[in-house]
Formats: C-alpha cells, sequence, structure tokens
C-alpha cells in the first residue's frame, strides 16, 4: 500500500506502507520519475511537480502494478 501526496516539506511524497511494497519494478518507476528515497520520513520524494496531475499519475501508474493507494492533492482554485 502506498500514500501519494504532495508535502510542503517535500515537494510530492510516494509513501509505502512496509519495505514489502517495494517491488523492483515500483523503485525502478519511482527512480525514473525523479524520486529518491529519504531515510528521514521513509518514503520516496520529488521536489518538482506535485501538481494534482502528478499525484494522479503517479497513483495510477501504482495501482496499475498492483499496489493499494491512497491518494490526495491540494484542490485547485475555483473561480
Amino acid at each position: 500500500m502506498f500514500l501519494v501526496v504532495p508535502d510542503p516539506a517535500h515537494g510530492l511524497v510516494a509513501a509505502p506502507q512496509s519495505s514489502l511494497d517495494l517491488t523492483p519494478g515500483t523503485t525502478t518507476f519511482l527512480t525514473g520519475q525523479g524520486f529518491a528515497w529519504s531515510d528521514d520520513i521513509q518514503a520516496y520524494t520529488r521536489r518538482t511537480d506535485d501538481s494534482p496531475a502528478a499525484v494522479e499519475h503517479v497513483a495510477r501508474v501504482l495501482r496499475d502494478m498492483g499496489h493499494y493507494v491512497f491518494s490526495a492533492h491540494r484542490p485547485l482554485p475555483t473561480r
């Protein structure tokens, strides 16, 4: 299971529930998307592009890989 959310301090975060969620394909996907592992928070982080579209893209690919994913993003401003 993964949590995929934007975070003001870390950018876009993809946090696995446990190390069992870190399959070779998953880590290859995340690092290929510019994520790096953060020992401080035990999650993959990416400082660039934490937009709603980026959250949804990462969550969708992780789901397609067979992971259960919780995701959330900041709502877009309404006018």
